[in-house]
């Protein structure tokens, strides 16, 4: 293993520490213990996702409970804006327009963190523990200038940690987090079925069944993540002769799933945005509704479906540009056989991705509210969803996939690969 690669492991697993010990420093002022008892009984409705999301840091009221999904909505938005206003996306295709690009991301970040810090805050005001203690321990105003500055630098913190280990460690930044999160609520969760068998609240047989459960999703999921289709390319004897000594690349690799695991975070954190917000209120009606957005409820896995498709399919054109390829490959010498260079090559493989996404789409829907369904349906009386999995599994093998790309980087001098 060459020191380049363990720097950038140890970068990454350096930040991912840091962030975990930033999940227990608790916002000033409040009693912890009423927090943690309120989420006791809150672990399979919308506050259970989301503190699973965070790594169980909204149970402790941690600086970073909002984690980074203020980020990814804020992402999300920019995203929609760039694929609508066409001078927005020419910024974000451009060097220096990019870093205004990630500016105005990380402004309206800012924004709705305060958002999210004062509804958070506003809602804690009414909650007591057992014995009729308030949460709050400290003077209404002052807690929440105290708790949206906390949780705003939490938050800043936990992006500043996401950009540093994309830029500097292995793999991406912002879903290594996510991943570390997950990860971390994983003994907790060992220990608590446990608990649950030994006292009679769960059968053994239960217990096999999850594990089954788990097993076959984490199967599907990486048959799924490693199909691809190949599209052959034949070169001219010109291209040939030039490259002779190097490899040039006679297929082009068309993922099933394109998208890969952003349309389930994108979803994610469009439907926790709300629900932040609305689990303030003490209004009827807006409780109704979020009542509607409970993650135990089959009407929030229904919308949690369509918000993945379409993510997929959104995220999917952005990523995969067809005309690039194609513009790509008619300047090498190269071609599809059986197909025109330039305009039908573009459209050949537009229709061969959309395909694809079409079966990739389905599949992550169905990963991110089968499982879930499926485990209702057996009454097990604590939230788990194929979204977690799926996460995990789709970081792992993409941070599988660029450890591997750096042991290829180390073991050659120089890349004299030639690949589309």
């Amino acid at each position: 293993m060459n020191k380049n690669l363990v720097n950038k492991i140890l970068i990454t697993v350096g930040f991912l520490f840091i962030y975990r010990l930033l999940a227990y420093v608790p916002v000033p002022g409040v009693d912890t213990a009423v927090i943690a008892s309120f989420f006791d009984s809150h672990q399979s409705d919308a506050l259970g996702l989301f503190n699973m999301f965070s790594g169980n840091a909204v149970e402790r009221l941690s600086i970073i409970s909002l984690g980074i999904m203020p980020y990814i909505t804020a992402s999300i938005i920019m995203e929609l804006l760039a694929a609508t206003f066409a001078p927005l996306g020419k910024m974000k295709k451009e060097r220096d327009g990019m870093v205004k690009y990630m500016q105005i991301i990380r402004y309206a970040t800012i924004v709705i963190t305060i958002i999210q810090a004062v509804g958070v805050s506003v809602g804690l005001q009414s909650l007591t523990g057992p014995s009729g203690n308030p949460a709050i321990l400290i003077e209404q105003n002052t807690f929440i200038m105290l708790s949206a500055i906390s949780m705003l630098a939490g938050t800043m913190l936990l992006m500043w940690i996401g950009e540093q280990i994309t830029q500097n460690g292995i793999g991406n930044g912002i879903s290594l987090i996510i991943f570390a999160g997950i990860v971390s609520a994983i003994p907790s969760a060992i220990g608590q079925t446990i608990t649950m068998v030994n006292t009679g609240a769960m059968s053994f047989l239960t217990v096999i069944a999850i594990l089954a459960l788990i097993l076959g999703t984490v199967a599907v999921i990486i048959y799924v993540e490693l199909g691809e289709r190949r599209v052959p390319i034949t070169y001219a004897k010109k291209t040939m002769m030039q490259n002779q000594n190097k490899r040039v690349m006679n297929y082009i690799p068309i993922k099933v799933n394109l998208a890969g695991v952003i349309p389930v975070i994108f979803a994610s954190a469009i439907l926790m945005f709300p629900m932040t917000i609305m689990s303030s209120s003490s209004n009827p009606t807006i409780l109704a509704f979020a009542d509607y957005l409970n993650p135990n409820s089959y009407f929030f896995n229904f919308i949690t479906f369509i918000f993945v498709v379409f993510f997929a399919f959104f995220y999917a054109s952005i990523t995969f540009n067809a005309k690039d390829i194609s513009d790509n490959l008619k300047r090498q010498g190269g071609f599809i056989p059986g197909i025109r260079t330039g305009n039908a090559t573009k459209e050949f493989l537009n229709e061969t991705a959309s395909r694809l996404t079409f079966t990739g789409a389905l599949y992550l829907g169905l990963v991110a509210t089968l499982p879930f369904m499926i485990i209702k349906g057996m009454g097990v009386p604590f939230f788990f969803g194929g979204t977690a999995v799926l996460i995990v599994v789709q970081v792992a093998l993409d941070t599988m996939r660029k450890v591997e790309a750096q042991l290829y980087m180390g073991k050659y001098e120089t890349l004299s690969a030639v690949g589309l």
